[in-house]
């Protein structure tokens, strides 16, 4: 077997450097309720955004850029990409998305050029899904995933049948969390954030056998506390605050969703690390987005 960055004994990831990025066709609810003023993008403040996240993560960790090829506007967002299996140790495959919002439709082909070049076997979903974003890995074959909005649950079951994986499939019932990465995220191999309100009981008691559930309210995942990043034993998350005056309407929201988080990781040994991304929220997205896992090792590692 040819060694991939899933083979490494350090975390390793895909970014992608925002050459293509744009707001020009608005694809979910956040973008349609901006004027086109308020979508109008600020090209040096996005570069250098995306500079402080990636210089961060690549200091400590290994981070391949996925090629700018095409013009995808979205193409900046690798966790919709596709998934990494990391519990299949003897082989190196990686599950490519079948897009159902139309100007990211086309993207799973620069993944797979670009993945096969790498040595990995990649496998496009026949059905709607959106990648990373829409399912979590929490241990051994065990995965939480994500149906209803953007991906179908038939993608699970196509999953289940091919490639031995223990799916928990929740529904989607929240068109401004249309994906699972705004109400739910592994916080380590015993810990989850979970925005219970979202989902039923039976499927919080499946969730809840093989996790502990941290729950977290509906403000905070509106504010994308959930769109967070593992890196070692910090936790990445994205806020404005640091742009937002204490009259303006977000800022006590903002606020609320870093001092919930903080007290989350604190709990559990743990430490945040806040970026501002506002240029990327004028897409309606959040740090999350900007990363896709290519293994998962060195979880209680302290980097700092």
């Amino acid at each position: 077997m040819k060694e991939t960055p899933s083979q490494l004994p350090i975390q390793s990831y895909v970014m992608n450097f925002p050459h293509t990025f744009s707001t020009d066709d608005p694809n979910n609810i956040w973008m349609k309720e901006m004027s086109n003023e308020e979508l109008q993008i600020n090209r040096p403040k996005a570069y250098k955004q995306f500079m402080d996240l990636y210089n961060f993560i690549a200091g400590q960790s290994l981070v391949h850029l996925l090629p700018a090829e095409g013009n995808f506007q979205d193409l900046i967002y690798v966790a919709n990409l596709g998934l990494q299996l990391p519990h299949i140790c003897d082989e190196n495959h990686i599950l490519l998305s079948n897009y159902t919002s139309p100007p990211r439709q086309g993207e799973e082909y620069v993944g797979e050029k670009f993945f096969n070049q790498m040595g990995y076997k990649t496998h496009i979903s026949p059905h709607k899904w959106e990648g990373e974003a829409d399912i979590k890995y929490l241990s051994d074959n065990v995965y939480i995933g994500g149906y209803g909005i953007r991906s179908d649950i038939e993608t699970y079951k196509w999953m289940e049948e091919n490639f031995d994986m223990n799916i928990i499939k929740v529904k989607m019932v929240d068109e401004y969390m249309y994906h699972l990465d705004c109400s739910i995220f592994p916080l380590n191999p015993n810990a989850t954030m979970v925005c219970t309100e979202l989902y039923d009981k039976s499927e919080l008691a499946q969730i809840n056998k093989y996790t502990d559930i941290v729950d977290i309210d509906v403000e905070d995942s509106m504010y994308g506390m959930a769109n967070s990043v593992r890196l070692g034993n910090m936790i990445l998350c994205a806020s404005n605050i640091s742009e937002l005056k204490k009259s303006d309407e977000f800022y006590e929201g903002e606020k609320h969703k870093i001092e919930s988080l903080e007290k989350i990781c604190s709990q559990q040994g743990m430490e945040p690390v806040i970026f501002n991304l506002s240029e990327y929220m004028k897409s309606g997205a959040m740090l999350s987005c900007m990363v896709m896992h290519l293994n998962r090792v060195d979880h209680f590692k302290t980097l700092l």
